[in-house]
């Protein structure tokens, strides 16, 4: 037997249903379809998320959403129609926009149907919503987030759901002058505040 690294598929186990007592958290049956494999073009899945009845994967060029127990089917026109069958993992779709996580799965940061991200190959700090990907770092901070992203190595992200703030901070290794916390803020629509602390982590609880 040999270990093998898939840094772009996923595989996944029988199932769990505590109301029946059936545990099959254990079992990886070879013989049926386990696996699904992302196309490698996208770089390693550095972050899975899930959302509504959804996987959304964070690759480190892609953000892609993941079908679950449900397929879909493409007309004519390429548009989807979702058909319910028993698939565990169906159809991966894209999300449009040539943007990832990088390999700063720490960034993210997700409150409702919202999510936040940086991408630190291309400079960005990004929102995942209902509408897809949006650049939000685009709000008059287009320099600052280049030039900071270049130039940290860690970037820790959180929302605090009690002022409605995503909150990421910059670090580098030896810690310097580089090292940052700033605020973004749905209702305003730009980066509000700047923080007296450098977050280690952090987590809202209701």
């Amino acid at each position: 037997y040999k270990e093998e690294r898939r840094k772009s598929g996923l595989i996944f186990s029988q199932i769990y249903n505590s109301i029946s007592g059936v545990n099959r958290l254990n079992q990886f049956i070879q013989a049926e379809a386990i696996t699904k494999d992302l196309n490698p073009e996208y770089g390693s899945i550095q972050k899975l998320h899930q959302r509504d009845s959804d996987l959304i994967a964070l690759c480190e060029d892609k953000v892609i959403k993941i079908l679950a127990n449900k397929d879909a089917l493409f007309e004519a026109g390429g548009n989807a129609q979702l058909t319910a069958n028993n698939r565990v993992l169906g159809q991966s779709m894209p999300f449009v926009g040539d943007y990832g996580i990088s390999q700063n799965p720490e960034s993210f940061a997700s409150f409702g149907f919202r999510a936040y991200f940086a991408d630190k190959a291309r400079g960005a700090i990004m929102r995942l919503s209902r509408d897809g990907l949006t650049e939000i770092s685009m709000h008059g901070m287009v320099d600052y987030f280049r030039d900071k992203l270049a130039s940290v190595d860690t970037i820790v992200g959180s929302y605090d759901d009690n002022k409605d703030l995503y909150n990421v901070t910059f670090t580098t290794v030896n810690g310097n002058a580089h090292d940052d916390t700033i605020s973004f803020k749905e209702m305003v629509k730009g980066w509000t505040s700047r923080k007296s602390y450098i977050m280690e982590n952090g987590l809202s609880l209701n």
